[in-house]
């Protein structure tokens, strides 16, 4: 009872080569509501069905030119109108025309001359169980799409946990890592100022001695001779100063650590995008040097004039250590068949390019690695993907980086890549937030 009102608002289309036959039709069923639409050759029933998108076709069977049959082949290729419901009008009574007509997409036969009750009753039956159909795939549709977007809700929400807590225990562990070393590093740093001190007044001394005492004993002398007094004279000062450049070092490495974890979750900070940049650098420094089957990895920084950036900077550190880790392992990849010379001959580069685009950062991050293909780059956002082996990568990286910039940040990160052609990650991030 429901459908009666959805029911009268329908089309159908009666398609006969006979004018008589379609005026009899029409009017058998014009008392039921239904907008009656004619046709009187094959030709203008397919162009009428692709224009007008009836509700149901009645079609007669034997017609000149082109037979029911053949419209109704026609009717089913057709993209647009395959889902008509087509019910056969025939005069045969022969069962194998009944099947043939069946095989090729009609939902029903009706037998010539027709009962007027038994017409509207069929026509009634096929237009409910066609507006149903229709119906429930609206819904399976909708209910499709509600679920796709649960599912990115979900996705998304599972990113943002992994993300912080990665972001919360890295920067636990940086931080104290950072803190332990800075102990020993101070305790390293002042012990060498006074030992330099010490080595100094010490090498006076010997100095001093040998002038006064230009003939000293012969057990002082055949010690001088065993420990080499001239190259440890000139030994120590040398050591001095790589002890001097290692604790710098360590100093860079422990500023860094503490740049890179900067773990401002809760809010937003102003931060210069080079100081991350270059202290992922540094905590990269040792994937990026000399690994005796390749050469040094040749890291080009083209810095642009950048004003302070308003941003969460333990989350931006982490996307370009993502996106400069990968770099390295695709370059490392490219390398397989080739030998330490050919590489040195054609060196491995990371380029990063920053700039001043309007009101946002650009940033960058290009190598001359194996590139990806089309394929590979339409998905290498999505969530889980990833084309490292079993162990090595988790497919979350990049997923975590696009979050972080898109969502955390309003910005937009773009992949520029084809095989053998190496790789480009472009960001964007707007200055203020």
């Amino acid at each position: 009872m429901m459908l009666e009102p959805i029911l009268k608002s329908m089309h159908i289309l009666l398609v006969d080569d006979n004018p008589n036959n379609l005026k009899v039709l029409s009017q058998a069923i014009q008392g039921c509501g239904w907008k009656i639409l004619m046709a009187t050759d094959g030709e203008s029933a397919i162009e009428q069905a692709e224009y007008c998108d009836p509700n149901l076709i009645l079609l007669d069977v034997m017609m000149p030119g082109i037979d029911g049959f053949e419209i109704c082949r026609r009717l089913k290729a057709n993209f647009i109108t395959k889902n008509i419901p087509v019910i056969f009008m025939t005069a045969l009574a022969d069962a194998t025309d009944k099947v043939k007509g069946l095989e090729i997409g009609a939902v029903d036969y009706i037998t010539k001359p027709f009962q007027k009750e038994e017409l509207i009753a069929r026509l009634k039956l096929h237009l409910n169980i066609s507006h149903l159909t229709h119906t429930l795939e609206q819904r399976v549709e909708e209910r499709t799409i509600e679920l796709t977007q649960s599912l990115q809700k979900l996705q998304n929400t599972q990113l943002q946990l992994i993300q912080s807590e990665k972001m919360s225990t890295l920067g636990q562990l940086v931080a104290g890592i950072g803190h332990e070393i800075n102990n020993p590093i101070g305790f390293i740093s002042g012990s060498c100022s006074h030992i330099e001190e010490y080595m100094n007044d010490l090498l006076r001394l010997v100095n001093l001695q040998q002038q006064k005492l230009p003939h000293p004993d012969p057990e002082i002398e055949e010690l001088i001779e065993e420990i080499d007094l001239d190259y440890l004279a000139k030994d120590l000062p040398k050591l001095m100063e790589s002890m001097h450049q290692g604790i710098d070092r360590l100093k860079d490495i422990s500023l860094s650590l503490r740049t890179f974890a900067r773990s401002d979750i809760l809010s937003l900070v102003e931060f210069q995008i080079h100081e991350g940049i270059d202290s992922t650098l540094m905590l990269l420094k040792h994937r990026l040097k000399d690994q005796g089957d390749r050469p040094t990895i040749e890291v080009i920084k083209k810095y642009g004039m950048l004003p302070l950036v308003t941003c969460y900077p333990g989350q931006l550190n982490q996307v370009f250590m993502n996106l400069i880790a990968n770099a390295i392992d695709a370059l490392d990849e490219s390398n397989t068949d080739r030998s330490f010379e050919e590489i040195k001959s054609h060196p491995n580069r990371i380029t990063i390019t920053t700039s001043l685009k309007e009101l946002n950062v650009e940033v960058k991050i290009a190598d001359n690695g194996i590139g990806m293909s089309e394929s590979v780059k339409q998905k290498i956002f999505d969530h889980l993907f990833t084309t490292k082996s079993v162990g090595k990568g988790t497919g979350l990286g990049l997923a975590i980086a696009r979050q972080i910039i898109v969502e955390k940040h309003g910005g937009s990160i773009e992949c520029n890549s084809s095989t053998e052609q190496g790789t480009e990650f472009v960001i964007l991030i707007p200055v203020r937030q």
